[in-house]
């Protein structure tokens, strides 16, 4: 794999880095900003928000600059966002922080898939945006926990300072290791991209984006109340279950790319989103027992994280038959279904805790990977066109 690829992923570790970090902080950042809890967990809704709109629609309008120079810009805003997020006197620069770097994570991420692409033969593509993707389920596993450590140890606002070292760290790397040209598409005018919306098959990619990757945060984001109060462990084997499945995601992810390179992305999605079924359904009867809990969540972590790679490649390769001239922006829109996925599974998972209590998670998760499996099975069939 081309070293471009390499600084690519190191990009996605600090982006994947700062998303989730914050969470473990709230409690702390509420306290010394003076505002509450709610208010503060809108630094985390906020940048799911900003990736969620600004994805696909500054892809659009950056649709023509070369993308080594837009990928570096990007994460050269990437770190003044964090570094205005460790400095900031208040909460509105610190929201405002958050949400110029989220818009800069939903473009990169937009981008990142296509020039990962460029970089090798149509055969190891997948794999290629696999690799890239790979930095932010590592992030999961390392970045996150030790940024928690030491935001907890040295104050909220050192991992930003972290991470936006990181953040400069990345920017050299793309510097040095990507190719001076990138061979892309420009694209049309803005309204035509949104135009993209109105395709049957790439509308059918981002709603299986939605519903087969966002549908495991119905249970993922409560995982911790499940565990301590249905498998009864306490909130320090809990975070080594958290690692243990970041571990899985990082193999997922990996995987993901290697099958659909192999079979396809219609059947990849099949055959993974079949085993995320399985093991959501699993954890109906492994949750109240420790050790199977713990395998059950070796499997689910590696299915829902082979959704990602499978469904993004998808996406572009999709795009390139049918819209050659808005790649940028197809794959934008994905990176808002993401967001949007693991946004409302959350919100749904928590009106599901408060009228039928924790253990019922898992059914709607379930209920929506069977909407994505569905999809799949009737809207990605083959067609003159169509490369899945």
């Amino acid at each position: 794999m081309p070293l471009g690829l390499f600084a690519l992923a190191v990009s996605a570790f600090a982006i994947g880095t700062t998303e989730f970090v914050i969470v473990g902080l709230i409690p702390e950042m509420a306290r010394d900003l003076g505002v509450s809890i709610p208010s503060a967990g809108l630094l985390v809704s906020l940048y799911a928000l900003a990736i969620t709109i600004g994805a696909p629609v500054i892809s659009a309008l950056t649709g023509r600059l070369p993308r080594r120079a837009l990928a570096i810009g990007l994460m050269i805003l990437f770190t003044i966002g964090n570094l205005m997020a460790a400095f900031a006197p208040g909460y509105g620069l610190l929201l405002a922080g958050r949400i110029v770097t989220g818009v800069a994570h939903g473009v990169f991420f937009s981008i990142g898939a296509t020039v990962a692409m460029s970089l090798v033969d149509r055969s190891r593509a997948g794999q290629a945006v696999a690799l890239m993707f790979a930095g932010l389920t590592v992030a999961m596993v390392v970045g996150v926990p030790f940024g928690a450590f030491v935001g907890q140890n040295y104050g909220w606002r050192a991992p930003f300072l972290a991470v936006a070292g990181l953040g400069a760290v990345s920017v050299a790397g793309l510097i040095v290791l990507l190719p001076g040209a990138i061979a892309h598409t420009p694209p049309s005018g803005l309204l035509s991209q949104l135009a993209l919306l109105g395709k049957p098959r790439l509308l059918a990619m981002y709603l299986v984006t939605t519903f087969g990757f966002g549908g495991s945060f119905v249970v993922f984001t409560y995982l911790s109340p499940l565990m301590t109060e249905v498998t009864g462990v306490s909130e320090t084997v809990v975070s080594l279950a958290l690692m243990l499945f970041g571990v899985a995601t990082v193999a997922g992810n990996l995987l993901g790319g290697r099958l659909a390179d192999r079979i396809g992305t219609r059947a990849a999605l099949q055959v993974v989103l079949s085993g995320l079924v399985l093991a959501l359904l699993a954890l109906l009867v492994t949750a109240s027992h420790p050790l199977w809990m713990f395998a059950n969540l070796v499997v689910w972590g590696v299915f829902a994280f082979a959704v990602s790679p499978i469904v993004q490649a998808g996406v572009v390769a999709v795009a390139e038959a049918e819209a050659p001239d808005a790649v940028g922006t197809a794959s934008g829109f994905n990176i808002a279904a993401f967001n949007l996925g693991i946004s409302g599974a959350s919100f749904i998972g928590g009106l599901i805790v408060v009228r039928a209590g924790v253990p019922a998670t898992p059914w709607a998760a379930v209920a929506a990977t069977l909407v994505a499996l569905a999809i799949t099975q009737w809207g990605l069939r083959r067609g003159r066109s169509a490369p899945c």
